[in-house]
């Protein structure tokens, strides 16, 4: 009796262990090839939270959008167009680096990789961009009455963020939102291309992408924050990934760095 009722257990606890081996290797999940680039936020990574992440911010990107191109919402005092380019960058960002990750860099990509979990700092600094300037747009609105700074803000951030996500896409595989320690195979140096013109074009772009948001809402202090912020984190993380960068290339990196600069002001 007992041999006869532990074989279809057998067969069950073998069963499983297929399902959950098929469901490693199912092409909708999101697991990086290294364990080294293994999620470690609190979001889980899983196809539905993909889904409904995605949902979340093309639902704000396209609220955002529907107030920039119609100036506005005249109904409620907060509702502008400088906030909707706003909103929509912002959710265009993340969207666009989870889908460029997914798109050409399959391998590292992960939840993670909408890079919503970067750090309390980066949430602190957008609230506090949102908080100046709708505090300003209250008491002094006409503080905010400059098109041609928003213009330029708008210009700016549509480069920075076509600059980013190209250097992503040219990098592909070579690309990783966490700093490499070591090299792995199929690891190269990449110098042509938009590299051929910013050393580190991902940063310059993420750089020149913050500074235009905030000159969409013309924030002086938020401008001159994310400004100082910035450029001491990149300043930090250029130096630490250079290092490895030269040991990991010896000579053609050190050539490379001589010949083309980050484009980041005073880095170089």
């Amino acid at each position: 009796m007992s041999s006869a009722t532990a074989e279809p257990e057998a067969d069950g606890f073998e069963q499983r262990l297929r399902q959950r081996a098929a469901a490693k290797s199912h092409p909708l999940n999101t697991v990086p090839t290294d364990t080294a680039l293994a999620p470690r936020g609190r979001i889980p990574n899983t196809p539905l939270s993909v889904s409904l992440i995605s949902f979340l911010l093309g639902s704000l990107f396209c609220f955002g959008l529907i107030l920039f191109v119609t100036n506005g919402y005249q109904r409620y005092w907060w509702s502008t167009s400088q906030v909707g380019f706003f909103l929509a960058a912002w959710a265009a960002f993340h969207w666009g680096e989870f889908a460029v990750t997914a798109g050409w860099n399959r391998d590292k990509c992960s939840v993670d990789s909408f890079l919503l979990e970067n750090g309390a700092l980066y949430h602190i600094a957008h609230s506090v961009a949102l908080f100046e300037y709708l505090t300003t747009l209250y008491f002094k609105p006409e503080w905010k009455l400059y098109p041609y700074v928003t213009a330029v803000g708008v210009a700016l951030t549509l480069i920075g963020q076509a600059l980013r996500s190209t250097a992503m896409i040219h990098a592909a595989s070579n690309f990783s939102h966490v700093l490499a320690y070591r090299k792995v195979d199929g690891h190269v140096l990449v110098t042509d291309g938009i590299y051929r013109w910013f050393r580190h074009p991902s940063y310059a772009g993420f750089f020149y992408w913050a500074l235009g948001t905030q000159l969409v809402l013309q924030n002086p202090v938020s401008f001159v924050l994310f400004a100082a912020i910035l450029w001491r984190f990149f300043s930090r993380r250029i130096k630490a990934e250079e290092t490895y960068l030269v040991r990991f290339f010896g000579d053609d990196y050190r050539r490379y760095k001589h010949a083309v600069g980050t484009k980041i002001p005073f880095i170089w």
